[in-house]
Protein backbone atom coordinates (compact mmCIF):
# COMPACT_ATOMS: atom_id res chain seq x y z
CA UNK A 1 0.00 0.00 0.00
CA UNK A 2 1.10 3.31 -0.56
CA UNK A 3 0.01 6.81 0.63
CA UNK A 4 1.43 9.22 -2.21
CA UNK A 5 5.25 8.08 -2.19
CA UNK A 6 5.02 6.44 1.01
CA UNK A 7 5.28 2.76 1.62
CA UNK A 8 2.96 2.05 4.29
CA UNK A 9 4.05 -1.91 5.71
CA UNK A 10 1.59 -4.49 5.53
CA UNK A 11 2.36 -4.90 9.47
CA UNK A 12 0.56 -4.41 12.61
CA UNK A 13 1.34 -2.23 15.68
CA UNK A 14 0.80 -4.05 18.97
CA UNK A 15 -1.16 -2.28 21.92
CA UNK A 16 -1.92 -3.26 25.36
CA UNK A 17 -4.67 -3.22 27.95
CA UNK A 18 -4.03 -1.07 30.74
CA UNK A 19 -5.67 1.45 33.27
CA UNK A 20 -6.14 5.06 32.87
CA UNK A 21 -7.34 8.46 34.90
CA UNK A 22 -8.04 11.71 33.35
CA UNK A 23 -6.92 14.84 35.33
CA UNK A 24 -8.27 18.34 35.66
CA UNK A 25 -5.84 20.67 36.52
CA UNK A 26 -7.11 24.52 37.09
CA UNK A 27 -4.74 27.64 38.14
CA UNK A 28 -4.88 31.23 38.20
CA UNK A 29 -3.45 31.23 34.80
CA UNK A 30 -3.16 29.27 31.52
CA UNK A 31 0.85 29.01 32.37
CA UNK A 32 0.14 27.73 35.55
CA UNK A 33 -2.43 25.35 34.86
CA UNK A 34 0.45 24.13 31.98
CA UNK A 35 2.86 24.54 34.79
CA UNK A 36 1.45 21.75 37.15
CA UNK A 37 0.45 19.82 33.74
CA UNK A 38 3.91 19.50 32.77
CA UNK A 39 5.18 18.55 36.04
CA UNK A 40 3.14 15.86 36.81
CA UNK A 41 3.52 14.34 33.28
CA UNK A 42 7.25 14.77 34.04
CA UNK A 43 9.38 11.25 33.38
CA UNK A 44 6.14 9.08 32.77
CA UNK A 45 7.56 8.43 28.97
CA UNK A 46 7.25 4.52 29.32
CA UNK A 47 6.04 1.85 31.72
CA UNK A 48 9.27 -0.06 31.62
CA UNK A 49 11.07 2.65 33.44
CA UNK A 50 9.08 5.01 34.76
CA UNK A 51 5.71 2.85 36.51
CA UNK A 52 3.35 4.80 34.29
CA UNK A 53 3.08 6.89 31.39
CA UNK A 54 1.60 10.35 31.15
CA UNK A 55 0.72 13.40 28.69
CA UNK A 56 -1.44 16.33 28.13
CA UNK A 57 -4.70 16.13 26.55
CA UNK A 58 -5.97 19.16 25.82
CA UNK A 59 -5.63 22.81 27.18
CA UNK A 60 -9.27 23.64 28.56
CA UNK A 61 -11.12 27.15 28.18
CA UNK A 62 -12.96 28.28 31.75
CA UNK A 63 -15.99 27.12 30.29
CA UNK A 64 -14.91 23.87 30.62
CA UNK A 65 -13.38 23.40 34.33
CA UNK A 66 -15.20 22.89 37.44
CA UNK A 67 -14.16 26.04 38.80
CA UNK A 68 -14.50 28.27 35.74
CA UNK A 69 -10.44 28.74 35.37
CA UNK A 70 -8.11 28.20 33.08
CA UNK A 71 -7.13 24.52 32.82
CA UNK A 72 -5.45 21.56 31.73
CA UNK A 73 -6.22 17.98 31.00
CA UNK A 74 -4.29 14.86 31.42
CA UNK A 75 -4.24 11.78 31.13
CA UNK A 76 -2.12 8.89 33.24
CA UNK A 77 -1.65 5.58 32.56
CA UNK A 78 -0.53 1.97 34.45
CA UNK A 79 -0.33 -1.65 33.74
CA UNK A 80 -3.19 -1.69 36.77
CA UNK A 81 -5.50 -0.20 38.92
CA UNK A 82 -3.08 -0.04 42.14
CA UNK A 83 -0.86 1.60 40.02
CA UNK A 84 -2.48 4.09 38.66
CA UNK A 85 -4.14 4.89 42.55
CA UNK A 86 -0.15 4.74 43.87
CA UNK A 87 0.87 7.05 40.94
CA UNK A 88 -1.82 9.66 41.10
CA UNK A 89 -0.86 10.08 45.32
CA UNK A 90 2.29 10.29 44.42
CA UNK A 91 2.09 12.98 41.13
CA UNK A 92 -0.61 15.19 42.41
CA UNK A 93 0.79 15.69 45.76
CA UNK A 94 4.18 16.30 44.46
CA UNK A 95 3.54 18.54 41.19
CA UNK A 96 0.04 19.55 41.45
CA UNK A 97 -0.60 20.29 45.04
CA UNK A 98 3.02 22.39 45.24
CA UNK A 99 2.53 24.35 41.56
CA UNK A 100 0.75 27.82 42.66
CA UNK A 101 -2.96 28.45 42.53
CA UNK A 102 -3.93 25.03 41.16
CA UNK A 103 -6.56 22.34 41.97
CA UNK A 104 -6.74 19.41 40.33
CA UNK A 105 -10.58 17.65 39.67
CA UNK A 106 -11.31 14.07 38.75
CA UNK A 107 -11.62 14.15 34.72
CA UNK A 108 -13.59 10.71 34.50
CA UNK A 109 -16.98 9.93 35.92
CA UNK A 110 -16.25 6.11 36.18
CA UNK A 111 -16.10 3.25 38.09
CA UNK A 112 -14.00 2.22 40.08
CA UNK A 113 -12.47 4.97 41.85
CA UNK A 114 -8.92 5.45 43.52
CA UNK A 115 -8.51 7.61 46.66
CA UNK A 116 -6.61 10.35 45.89
CA UNK A 117 -7.81 13.81 48.01
CA UNK A 118 -8.44 11.22 50.47
CA UNK A 119 -4.65 10.49 51.24
CA UNK A 120 -3.48 13.91 50.52
CA UNK A 121 -5.67 15.72 52.90
CA UNK A 122 -3.11 14.39 55.91
CA UNK A 123 -0.90 16.84 54.37
CA UNK A 124 -3.06 19.78 56.20
CA UNK A 125 -2.05 18.67 59.61
CA UNK A 126 -5.95 18.31 61.04
CA UNK A 127 -7.01 21.51 59.32
CA UNK A 128 -7.75 20.00 55.99
CA UNK A 129 -11.92 20.19 55.79
CA UNK A 130 -14.25 18.73 53.03
CA UNK A 131 -17.41 19.89 51.42
CA UNK A 132 -19.72 17.74 49.32
CA UNK A 133 -21.13 19.90 45.98
CA UNK A 134 -23.60 17.97 43.92
CA UNK A 135 -22.56 14.63 45.46
CA UNK A 136 -18.83 15.21 45.13
CA UNK A 137 -16.22 14.90 48.00
CA UNK A 138 -13.70 17.66 47.63
CA UNK A 139 -11.00 18.18 50.32
CA UNK A 140 -9.93 21.92 50.94
CA UNK A 141 -6.14 21.73 52.13
CA UNK A 142 -4.41 25.15 53.58
CA UNK A 143 -1.42 26.07 51.88
CA UNK A 144 0.35 28.94 52.16
CA UNK A 145 -1.39 30.69 49.33
CA UNK A 146 -4.00 30.13 50.55
CA UNK A 147 -5.70 26.14 49.69
CA UNK A 148 -5.61 23.34 47.41
CA UNK A 149 -8.75 21.93 46.36
CA UNK A 150 -8.68 18.19 45.23
CA UNK A 151 -11.39 15.65 44.61
CA UNK A 152 -11.90 13.11 47.11
CA UNK A 153 -11.23 10.39 44.31
CA UNK A 154 -10.73 9.73 40.80
CA UNK A 155 -12.76 7.35 38.57
CA UNK A 156 -10.13 5.13 36.43
CA UNK A 157 -11.45 2.96 33.53
CA UNK A 158 -9.75 0.27 31.29
CA UNK A 159 -7.37 1.10 28.17
CA UNK A 160 -5.03 0.89 25.48
CA UNK A 161 -1.37 1.20 25.47
CA UNK A 162 1.71 1.02 22.84
CA UNK A 163 -0.25 1.61 20.27
CA UNK A 164 2.81 3.11 18.07
CA UNK A 165 3.66 3.83 14.04
CA UNK A 166 7.44 3.82 13.09
CA UNK A 167 8.21 6.74 10.54
CA UNK A 168 11.49 6.19 7.97
CA UNK A 169 12.83 8.64 6.40
CA UNK A 170 16.56 9.78 4.04
CA UNK A 171 18.28 11.19 7.02
CA UNK A 172 17.10 13.09 10.22
CA UNK A 173 16.17 16.39 9.09
CA UNK A 174 13.82 14.66 6.83
CA UNK A 175 12.59 12.43 8.87
CA UNK A 176 11.84 14.99 12.01
CA UNK A 177 10.21 17.08 9.54
CA UNK A 178 7.66 13.80 8.81
CA UNK A 179 7.09 12.93 12.66
CA UNK A 180 6.88 16.71 13.65
CA UNK A 181 4.25 16.92 11.03
CA UNK A 182 2.40 13.69 12.19
CA UNK A 183 2.69 14.68 15.95
CA UNK A 184 1.21 17.84 15.19
CA UNK A 185 -1.98 16.18 13.29
CA UNK A 186 -2.24 13.60 15.78
CA UNK A 187 -2.15 16.09 19.12
CA UNK A 188 -6.14 16.72 19.98
CA UNK A 189 -6.98 13.98 19.47
CA UNK A 190 -9.78 13.35 22.08
CA UNK A 191 -8.95 10.84 24.87
CA UNK A 192 -4.89 9.66 23.33
CA UNK A 193 -1.82 11.01 24.11
CA UNK A 194 1.52 10.85 23.14
CA UNK A 195 3.81 10.04 26.23
CA UNK A 196 7.48 10.61 24.52
CA UNK A 197 9.65 13.95 24.52
CA UNK A 198 7.55 16.04 21.51
CA UNK A 199 5.44 12.97 21.20
CA UNK A 200 8.66 11.22 19.86
CA UNK A 201 11.12 8.66 20.17
CA UNK A 202 13.97 7.54 19.11
CA UNK A 203 15.30 5.08 21.07
CA UNK A 204 12.85 2.59 20.05
CA UNK A 205 12.60 -0.96 22.10
CA UNK A 206 12.76 -4.34 21.81
CA UNK A 207 11.85 -7.09 24.66
CA UNK A 208 14.89 -9.03 25.38
CA UNK A 209 18.54 -8.04 25.61
CA UNK A 210 21.60 -10.11 25.20
CA UNK A 211 21.96 -8.78 28.74
CA UNK A 212 19.98 -11.02 31.31
CA UNK A 213 19.96 -7.99 34.00
CA UNK A 214 17.95 -5.68 30.80
CA UNK A 215 14.54 -6.78 29.79
CA UNK A 216 14.18 -4.15 26.94
CA UNK A 217 17.52 -3.27 24.64
CA UNK A 218 17.50 -1.32 21.40
CA UNK A 219 15.25 -2.25 18.61
CA UNK A 220 18.20 -3.57 16.12
CA UNK A 221 15.98 -4.16 13.41
CA UNK A 222 14.87 -0.40 13.05
CA UNK A 223 18.65 1.07 13.77
CA UNK A 224 20.30 2.29 10.20
CA UNK A 225 24.49 1.58 11.67
CA UNK A 226 23.20 -1.96 11.96
CA UNK A 227 21.63 -2.43 8.61
CA UNK A 228 24.39 -4.76 7.49
CA UNK A 229 25.25 -6.67 10.96
CA UNK A 230 21.30 -6.92 12.41
CA UNK A 231 19.54 -10.22 12.41
CA UNK A 232 16.60 -8.70 10.40
CA UNK A 233 17.19 -5.70 9.40
CA UNK A 234 13.76 -3.36 8.23
CA UNK A 235 15.89 -0.48 7.32
CA UNK A 236 16.41 0.05 3.14
CA UNK A 237 19.83 1.09 1.98
CA UNK A 238 17.66 4.82 1.32
CA UNK A 239 16.97 5.02 4.44
CA UNK A 240 19.49 7.23 7.57
CA UNK A 241 16.74 7.59 10.16
CA UNK A 242 13.45 6.30 11.88
CA UNK A 243 11.44 8.17 14.70
CA UNK A 244 8.63 6.51 16.81
CA UNK A 245 5.21 7.91 18.22
CA UNK A 246 3.67 6.06 20.58
CA UNK A 247 -0.07 6.63 21.17
CA UNK A 248 -1.58 5.92 24.64
CA UNK A 249 -5.64 6.13 24.76
CA UNK A 250 -8.66 5.78 27.09
CA UNK A 251 -9.97 3.08 24.16
CA UNK A 252 -9.25 1.59 21.19
CA UNK A 253 -10.99 4.02 19.15
CA UNK A 254 -8.95 6.77 20.05
CA UNK A 255 -5.73 5.38 19.39
CA UNK A 256 -6.80 4.65 16.29
CA UNK A 257 -7.80 7.55 15.20
CA UNK A 258 -4.35 9.13 16.38
CA UNK A 259 -2.21 6.27 14.25
CA UNK A 260 -4.31 7.53 11.02
CA UNK A 261 -4.20 11.05 11.43
CA UNK A 262 -0.50 10.37 11.90
CA UNK A 263 -0.22 8.05 9.24
CA UNK A 264 -1.69 10.38 6.56
CA UNK A 265 0.39 13.57 7.71
CA UNK A 266 3.84 11.66 7.77
CA UNK A 267 3.77 10.67 4.12
CA UNK A 268 2.60 14.07 3.15
CA UNK A 269 5.66 15.19 4.98
CA UNK A 270 8.07 13.26 2.75
CA UNK A 271 8.50 10.18 5.09
CA UNK A 272 9.90 7.24 2.86
CA UNK A 273 7.77 4.29 4.45
CA UNK A 274 5.54 3.51 7.52
CA UNK A 275 5.79 0.93 9.86
CA UNK A 276 4.82 -0.31 13.42
CA UNK A 277 6.40 -2.21 16.35
CA UNK A 278 5.07 -5.38 17.55
CA UNK A 279 6.52 -8.37 19.12
CA UNK A 280 5.04 -10.93 16.82
CA UNK A 281 1.32 -10.70 18.72
CA UNK A 282 2.71 -13.10 21.42
CA UNK A 283 2.71 -10.13 24.30
CA UNK A 284 0.02 -7.47 23.43
CA UNK A 285 -3.96 -7.66 23.59
CA UNK A 286 -4.83 -5.93 20.36
CA UNK A 287 -3.25 -5.88 16.71
CA UNK A 288 -3.85 -2.69 15.19
CA UNK A 289 -3.34 -3.53 11.45
CA UNK A 290 -2.28 -0.56 9.32
CA UNK A 291 -3.92 -1.67 5.96
CA UNK A 292 -7.05 -2.36 7.51
CA UNK A 293 -6.70 1.20 9.63
CA UNK A 294 -6.49 3.17 6.41
CA UNK A 295 -8.93 0.93 4.33
CA UNK A 296 -11.26 1.79 7.37
CA UNK A 297 -12.24 -1.76 8.42
CA UNK A 298 -11.83 -3.08 11.63
CA UNK A 299 -8.30 -2.99 12.82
Amino acid sequence: MRIHETEVDDTFAEAFAMWAARLVITADSDEWATAAAQSVTGFATSIIGCKCEAGIEAALPPAQTPDGRPGVSVLLFAMNEEGVGKRLVERVGQCIMTCPSTACYDGLAKEPKVQVGSQLRFFGDRYQISKLLAGRRLWRIPVMDGEFVVDDRFGIQPAVGGGNILILGRDQSATLRAAGAAITAMRGTPGAIFPFPGGVVRSGSKPSSRYKFLHASTNDAFCPTLRTVAPATQVGAEMGSVLEIVIDGLDLAAVETAMRRGIHAAADAGALKISAGNYGGGLGQYQIRLHALLNGAPA
